[in-house]
């Protein structure tokens, strides 16, 4: 990566946090001539929220309509879809049931289908028991019926911030990691101080201005094992696709919601900006950065870093969701996404492929206090193993590959909370949960408006930024040691260092010299899938370690 500008050049605009939605914003703003940066607390992108989740590409069916989450997951599920067939993200459009348990779920059904249509999408359709069991001849006794949503995916999470945050970094996006926000001294605020542990009192001018600790702000949030579902990602050889998607508009800034300026504490509805040359400056535990404008994309620390600011309109209240994989052996008792009838907590326990060959059980949805707090526990597996028993008994007789556990940033509110502050040159992106990597394209074109309607000069339409190919990580399409070409080519390609995931020297090499690298084992699954299987490292481990630690090392030493 290139020489960051610095704390004595400005830019016109940082990002906080580099989880999905802060680095498809990030990637979204370096199609235009800007100074931006991406300031993230952790050692790594995705290394939050984003890495945790059940994987699903979401056609936003079930959104409350007319909401912003609706529009946005609309139309982040097109641009989406799009950018990662040009970008080789694996996908599968497997579907999904909404499966009736009982007869007051059967009565819900028509309801959910009809709201859908409001939300424009029209292929969804009831199915009796019968088609239901004909879908899925595993599935557990006492089905009454079902919502055929055949839109719905399953994708990889970590290759899809790491193809954003490889295109926005060779396009001159500046990223800093192992950079936490400790304070900010915001536009028009005066003197805003902050302490990493708790908030701070402010010190304002105009009484804008309280300080919040830092609290991992910057981060998207401390999500806890990175899970044994391959833990794919961006392996290298990332030249050579055409990037697709994400180039268009997600529509004006003062449409759908809870949009721009609404209602948010200090905001004056058609206030002119400050004066350019009034910046906000970061206290981040890398030295002061300054800017002219602000994102706050910070995930789980949203609402601490909306604090700095001087606002209290939102609190984040980290709902931990537990899920257990299953090996691969399991794949063929499961053909779509088996979706419970949601409740208020969310989504519910799910059975759900991945594009890993894997099978997925949970999440569960706890409300908790403490955002590190992404240990498993024995009663929430236990939850899960009695829910899954009943959806599909015979998945319990398969071995369990890893549990892990990711917490989803929730709000008070049951929509975004993006909110444009012209008055400071801020934007605030808070309560994304689990449809925020299906929405994340869209919320960057949406936030991309939000910040020219504060003021930003983008300098014209926007660029088409160079292709980039991530490699393919998805057991539905041909992986590198199965393609005897790259092996002829290289026969790194057709060395295997992980047996369970059947992951390469080559990749491994790859993803250590990838414009983005990992600086970790776990950073380095995220890209290869190795450690990821069956074994979870046992046999592969040491010499992943070794290659990992050796880079850069000259050759023979």
């Amino acid at each position: 990566m290139h020489v960051p500008y610095g704390p004595h050049v400005p830019y016109d605009v940082i990002v906080v946090g580099a989880g999905v939605v802060g680095t498809a914003i990030a990637r979204e703003l370096a199609r235009h001539p800007l100074r931006i940066a991406v300031v993230e607390a952790s050692d790594d992108v995705g290394e939050g929220t984003s890495k945790a989740n059940t994987a699903i590409l979401h056609t936003g069916f079930d959104a409350v309509p007319g909401s912003l989450e609706a529009r946005l997951v609309q139309d982040g599920y097109r641009r989406l879809t799009a950018y990662a067939a040009a970008c080789g993200i694996p996908v599968e459009p497997v579907g999904a049931l909404l499966v009736a348990w009982d007869e007051d779920q059967l009565a819900a059904l028509p309801g959910l289908l009809e709201k859908a249509k409001r939300n424009g999408y029209e292929e969804a359709a009831l199915l009796d028991a019968a088609e239901v069991r004909a879908r899925e001849p595993h599935l557990g006794p006492g089905a009454l019926g079902a919502l055929d949503v055949p839109g719905e995916s399953i994708i990889c999470p970590w290759t899809t911030p790491l193809a954003y945050v490889t295109q926005a970094v060779r396009a001159g996006v500046d990223l800093h990691l192992n950079c936490r926000v400790e304070a900010v001294e915001a536009v028009g605020q005066g003197r805003s101080a902050g302490s990493a542990v708790g908030a701070g009192s402010a010190e304002s001018a105009g009484g804008t201005g309280r300080a919040g600790s830092a609290g991992g702000a910057g981060s998207a949030g401390g999500t806890g094992r990175a899970g044994g579902t391959g833990g794919a990602g961006s392996a290298g050889s990332e030249g050579g696709a055409v990037s697709a998607g994400g180039t268009g508009s997600a529509g004006s800034a003062a449409s759908a919601g809870s949009a721009a300026s609404a209602g948010s504490a200090g905001d004056t509805p058609g206030a002119a900006p400050p004066p350019a040359g009034d910046l906000h400056t970061l206290t981040t535990t890398r030295g002061p950065l300054r800017t002219r404008y602000l994102v706050n994309a910070a995930g789980l620390h949203a609402d601490t870093v909306d604090r700095m600011l001087g606002h209290e309109t939102f609190t984040v209240t980290p709902r931990r969701g537990q899920l257990i994989v299953f090996d691969k052996l399991a794949r063929d008792l499961v053909r779509h996404i088996l979706l419970p009838v949601p409740t208020a907590l969310g989504k519910g326990v799910l059975v759900a492929p991945t594009v890993y060959g894997n099978v997925l059980l949970g999440p569960t949805a706890e409300d908790l206090d403490d955002k590190q707090a992404t240990e498993s526990t024995a009663e929430g597996l236990h939850r899960l193993r009695e829910q899954g028993a009943r959806i599909l008994p015979a998945l319990l007789d398969e071995e369990v590959t890893t549990v892990y556990a990711g917490l989803r940033a929730a709000t008070e509110d049951d929509d975004y909370r993006i909110h444009a502050r012209r008055g400071q040159r801020y934007v605030t992106v808070g309560g994304i949960r689990s449809t925020g990597l299906t929405a994340s394209l869209a919320i960057a074109a949406h936030v991309t408006e939000l910040l020219a309607d504060c003021g930003l000069d983008l300098g014209g339409p926007p660029r088409d930024l160079p292709p980039v190919a991530m490699p393919n990580l998805g057991e539905r399409f041909p992986r590198p040691y199965q393609r005897a070409d790259l092996i002829a080519a290289d026969p790194e390609y057709g060395t295997v260092v992980c047996h369970c995931e059947r992951v390469t020297r080559g990749e491994i090499r790859d993803a250590l010299t990838g414009t983005v690298p990992p600086v970790s084992v776990d950073g380095l699954r995220r890209r290869t899938r190795a450690r990821g299987g069956r074994c979870q490292g046992f046999y592969c481990g040491p010499e992943v370690r070794r290659l990992l630690e050796d880079r850069g090392r000259p050759e023979g030493r």
